[in-house]
């Protein structure tokens, strides 16, 4: 079996970063399953568009036919399940696309993965992995002290965690009913290049850099774990060369900062960077709004595990990141202006709930 790994959503943000690493670091030929929905974005894999290693296929994880052609046509060695929907206030809004893709379709995909799999024997079958991609929000909500670790159990708060703790327990029920040889992975918030603006980062700089106000929910008391993507992504990859099968790996930043200091540090960068004497200090844009339903609290994740076990650890503290982060979408404003094209407006969602 040739290195191929079936990557879904990778065209997305925490995808994209994955594929680019697999083909440009690691000489991987990989099959991008992406149903190019609002949140997904070729352009951010412009940089392996023409690479023959790179091959798209524009599918939906809820269609077990399409996917059964695609497992049958590339053979891939592994599996990294990335295809989501993800924003909290979106699932808020409206919940019956978050239940469809991410349980309805990690059942499908599963199903069809077993069936592949099956197929296989000897070292093909044995060297086979299924990588399923999660979230810390299936825990819960924190308190002031202590961390999520991989025995933590599952409280999620939102239709978005609650739909993704659905996914994770699928994944390890194919593993421990079918021996099917997944891995679940529960990582912390995200942040850097090629981030669709509803989230909280890209959301705070293009405002700010256009002098709108800043909507902080509550007191901005909230925290907040953050991993750069990058780093996300070399986790990923290390968990799917070496994870163990069965095994769940929390992956985090160590980075924990209250939602009103990120808003506050993004301020400052940007008045660095890109001062505007018409805008003025940015801090003077926050403006406090009412609290979203069911916000938790706290996140913080232990990625000892991870590290002990893999060796894995962050490169990025919080405040490299950052300014990378924040560069990285001063020197792309076609990327912005493009990804901005679709039905997205930068308006605040979450607020929306039925009676």
């Amino acid at each position: 079996m040739s290195d191929t790994i079936l990557v879904t959503g990778g065209a997305g943000f925490i995808g994209s970063a994955v594929v680019r690493k697999l083909v440009a670091e690691r000489g991987a030929r990989v099959i991008n399953v992406d149903l190019l929905t609002y949140a997904g974005n070729l352009d951010s894999l412009a940089s392996v568009a023409d690479d023959v290693r790179h091959v798209f296929e524009r599918v939906d994880i809820r269609d077990g036919r399409a996917l059964r052609r695609v497992f049958d046509e590339h053979r891939p060695r592994a599996v990294l399940h990335l295809a989501a929907e993800s924003h909290v206030d979106r699932s808020i809004d409206g919940p019956g696309e978050f239940i469809q893709t991410n349980v309805v379709g990690t059942f499908v995909l599963l199903e069809e993965a077993r069936r592949y799999w099956t197929t296989l024997s000897g070292a093909e079958r044995e060297d086979f992995r299924f990588v399923h991609v999660s979230t810390d929000e299936v825990f819960g909500s924190l308190g002031a002290t202590g961390y999520f670790t991989e025995e933590t159990p599952y409280s999620p708060n939102s239709p978005y965690s609650a739909s993704k703790a659905g996914s994770d327990h699928l994944a390890r029920a194919w593993h421990h009913t079918y021996g099917l040889p997944t891995v679940v992975t529960n990582c912390s918030n995200n942040y850097g290049p090629y981030q669709f603006p509803e989230k909280l980062i890209p959301l705070m700089v293009l405002s700010a850099l256009a002098g709108r106000p800043l909507p902080v929910y509550g007191r901005g008391e909230n925290v907040r774990d953050w991993l750069y993507v990058d780093d996300h992504a070399d986790a990923l990859i290390t968990v799917l060369e070496r994870g163990r099968v069965g095994a769940t790996y929390a992956i985090g930043g160590g980075n924990e900062r209250r939602n009103l200091d990120v808003v506050k540090g993004l301020c400052a960068l940007l008045d660095e960077l890109r001062p505007d004497p018409a805008i003025g200090p940015r801090e003077a844009l926050i403006r406090h709004v009412t609290d979203r339903p069911g916000h938790d609290q706290r996140y913080a994740i232990d990625a000892s595990r991870i590290t002990a076990e893999l060796g894995w650890r962050p490169r990025e503290t919080f405040e490299t990141g950052l300014r990378r982060t924040v560069k990285w979408y001063l020197d792309n404003p076609e990327w912005c202006e493009r990804v901005l094209s679709g039905a997205y407006r930068m308006e605040r969602l979450g607020e929306r709930v039925a009676s």
